[in-house]
């Protein structure tokens, strides 16, 4: 049962990052801010076990699922404005972080031309979950300077594939691994480039297989049908794979040599 929003106090609306996956990956911050929430329109991605920090709230499913059925964009528009302008606190529930793919700028948009209050708490998005799981940082001194996040399917449903970066993620990839090997070698990466690929990133079953560019289709097999971030160029490869950073000598008074990182 919802506490009982009140017309005369102003609503608002809290964009909180979820995580990627299990409930315990939610910030501290975004957690209590549940905890406050009256309404939460929550995403089809995040854990039902989130529901033990805001018992008290109406929650409302407005997931979208590719290539499934799911709510339109302007349906959770309409009721992101409808429930905060009844007065009630509105938790707008994002898997990941609400800033990466999660077409927060429409929502906030929505709310700003209805005159109503927002804020916006940061996640942990379904790469770095990856990351963190496979032990693979995404920089990588001295070899890997520059990341960059991108979603491999635009509105029309058109994959594409690029190489900006010395090391690139993929997200929503999943289903069509074998086309996207094809796309990164059209835009120039090489076929012996290291991949790698986690699907449900932050989940207990997540599950993380390695490969290069142009053997990328033997990953559909154990990933079918899950959600999946594909991890393309330096930060894919496993530490052990990798030549260590030089190093510089330094000394310290009444010590022996020690290895020091050159900066």
């Amino acid at each position: 049962m919802s506490l009982p929003a009140d017309p005369a106090t102003p609503g608002r609306v809290i964009f909180i990052g979820a995580g990627p996956g299990s409930a315990d990956l939610i910030t501290l911050r975004g957690a209590r801010a549940l905890g406050q929430a009256q309404i939460v329109l929550f995403d089809a991605l995040t854990d039902p076990a989130l529901r033990d920090f805001a018992p008290q709230a109406l929650w409302l499913d407005v997931g979208k699922r590719g290539f499934t059925a799911a709510t339109a964009q302007a349906r959770i528009n309409a009721l992101l404005v409808q429930h905060a302008a009844s007065g009630a606190v509105v938790a707008r529930l994002k898997g990941g972080d609400p800033s990466i793919f999660g077409r927060l700028e429409e929502e906030l948009q929505a709310l700003a031309e209805a005159g109503i209050a927002s804020e916006v708490i940061p996640g942990v998005t379904a790469a770095l979950a990856a990351a963190a799981a496979t032990q693979r940082p995404l920089t990588r001194r001295g070899r890997g300077r520059s990341l960059a996040l991108s979603t491999a399917m635009t509105a029309e449903l058109e994959l594409r594939a690029s190489q900006r970066a010395d090391t690139e993620v993929f997200y929503m990839a999943g289903r069509q691994l074998a086309d996207l090997s094809r796309r990164l070698q059209d835009a120039g990466w090489p076929g012996d480039t290291p991949v790698n690929v986690v699907s449900r990133a932050g989940w207990p079953d997540q599950l993380m297989s390695d490969h290069r560019v142009d053997t990328l289709p033997a990953a559909c097999v154990m990933h079918a049908g899950r959600p999946a971030v594909v991890t393309v160029g330096v930060g894919a490869a496993a530490v052990s794979e990798m030549p260590r950073p030089a190093q510089a000598t330094a000394t310290v008074e009444g010590h022996p040599a020690i290895p020091a990182f050159a900066p």
